[in-house]
């Protein structure tokens, strides 16, 4: 089969590699038909992870199941599936406790393990042909009829679509509320969108890249340009000098000032300062315990200066961490099934697995129109 694989920082490609299989009779195999280049797998494209030379990426991923071992009981061949990039295995202390994203079954000797990612287990990525999928009658969520013609729907429920949700469940977000979201990526666009879903009374996204700020003012959202003003005191002007009721992270540890150099600790700070007294921050941007790499000396060994002062003083909670995506993809796919909610909005390029390598290089550099691509492994 054609996978796309790791190669050392900046080099990904598309090369023949062995036929994902069963492996365990708890397994499914899926033909992925759909899977996206998510923000977090230019990390590793960078080369500022631990990942493998010869790991095939992609943990967005869906398709319709060609086979299953003999111990899945539920999922059929032939079914329509998206899945989430978290895997568990649905009976340890944490899955059963709804925070998937912490497994301490698949991956031994550390709580959680994904498709085709660093330091999470040893599954390969979806951004393939074919994707074996571990103790699939839990991991697989078997999609409505719709699922073939909204594919480019029902994928954001993968990871990015419940990240963004995620922040505002950890922010505590609720109907009436005002929220302010550092990062008009694809997490804090979806944050944006599930903060309008949810009655937010104001949104406010913080970004400085034109395409991006266009698309959260399609949904309804302020845009906040902070190359053109300082984004802390244009959330005081919105709310009238009080701040935000609730705040989301949706940057992480590779943000950028607005002259472009890496200040690790620039989104968590401004947030603290833009949140008002009492009120919370969800951060699901990706914060790395190392990163030896970064010119930041703090955050080599996965620490940021942190205005710790400030956020005690105005008495602010903060939630933080993975996403269990399973908590909520059948909520959010019952929206798109019942036509409450397009996510697609976001998707900007649908292209063949072949132009992957390429993809990956403009949606690094941010460039003008590249918000979300889509790969089509074996449509």
């Amino acid at each position: 089969m054609k996978g796309l694989v790791y190669n050392g920082p900046r080099d990904v490609r598309v090369m023949d590699v062995p036929d994902a299989k069963i492996e365990k009779e708890t397994d499914a195999l899926v033909k992925i038909t759909a899977t996206n280049i998510c923000g977090s797998d230019l990390h590793m494209f960078e080369g500022r992870t631990s990942v493998e030379k010869g790991k095939i990426l992609g943990h967005e991923n869906l398709g319709q199941v060609i086979a299953v071992g003999k111990a899945v009981d539920r999922v059929k061949v032939g079914d329509w599936v998206c899945l989430p990039f978290n895997i568990g295995c649905g009976f340890c202390k944490n899955c059963e406790s709804g925070m998937t994203w912490a497994c301490l079954t698949v991956n031994p000797g550390q709580a959680g393990a994904a498709y085709g990612y660093a330091e999470m287990g040893p599954f390969s990525g979806g951004q393939a042909e074919l994707l074996r999928v571990p103790y699939a009658d839990f991991n697989c969520f078997v999609l409505p009829p719709d699922a073939q013609e909204k594919q480019t729907d029902y994928v954001m429920l993968t990871d990015i679509w419940p990240t963004g949700w995620h922040a505002t469940e950890l922010a505590g977000l609720k109907s009436g509320e005002s929220v302010v979201i550092y990062g008009a990526g694809p997490v804090g666009l979806f944050a944006a969108y599930s903060a309008m879903i949810k009655g937010a009374s104001q949104v406010m996204i913080v970004d400085r890249h034109p395409d991006r700020l266009r698309l959260a003012e399609q949904i309804g959202a302020i845009p906040i340009d902070d190359s053109k003003e300082d984004p802390v005191d244009a959330v005081m002007k919105h709310t009238k000098g009080e701040g935000a009721d609730k705040g989301c992270e949706c940057v992480g540890w590779q943000c950028h000032d607005p002259a472009g150099h890496e200040v690790p600790n620039d989104t968590m700070n401004k947030l603290v300062k833009s949140v008002r007294a009492t009120g919370a921050l969800g951060v699901v941007g990706v914060f790395v315990p190392q990163d030896p790499k970064s010119k930041d000396k703090l955050m080599q060994h996965g620490q940021i200066a942190f205005d710790f002062g400030l956020f005690f003083e105005k008495g602010l909670r903060m939630g933080s961490g993975q996403t269990p995506v399973k908590a909520y993809n059948r909520r959010l796919g019952a929206l798109i099934e019942k036509g409450k909610a397009k996510p697609s909005f976001l998707v900007s390029h649908e292209l063949s697995l072949d132009k992957a390598p390429d993809a990956y290089k403009h949606f690094d550099c941010r460039e003008h129109g590249w918000t979300k691509v889509v790969l089509r492994p074996a449509a």
